[in-house]
């Protein structure tokens, strides 16, 4: 399909940056970006992971269930 689109200048810009970045057409740019904000996700881009790690053992006194006294002990009331 056929059709005329007035991008904004901040737009037309990071566009012409990817072009220039992936040497890819100006129009398939524009059709990538578009299907990817259209269906809700980011192009190009792996989903965000948290992988857990464990605590380990605090010194005597200290609990991860008081963030604030840990913090105080750590990094000192600076940390504020």
């Amino acid at each position: 399909m056929r059709t005329t689109l007035t991008l904004d200048e901040d737009v037309s810009t990071l566009l012409k940056k990817e072009v220039r970045r992936t040497g890819e057409p100006f129009k398939q740019a524009v059709n990538r970006y578009l299907r990817a904000g259209l269906s809700n996700q980011t192009p190009d881009k792996k989903p965000f992971k948290v992988k857990s790690r464990k605590l380990g053992e605090l010194p005597a006194g200290l609990s991860y269930d008081n963030i604030e006294g840990l913090l105080d002990a750590t990094e000192g009331p600076a940390h504020r």
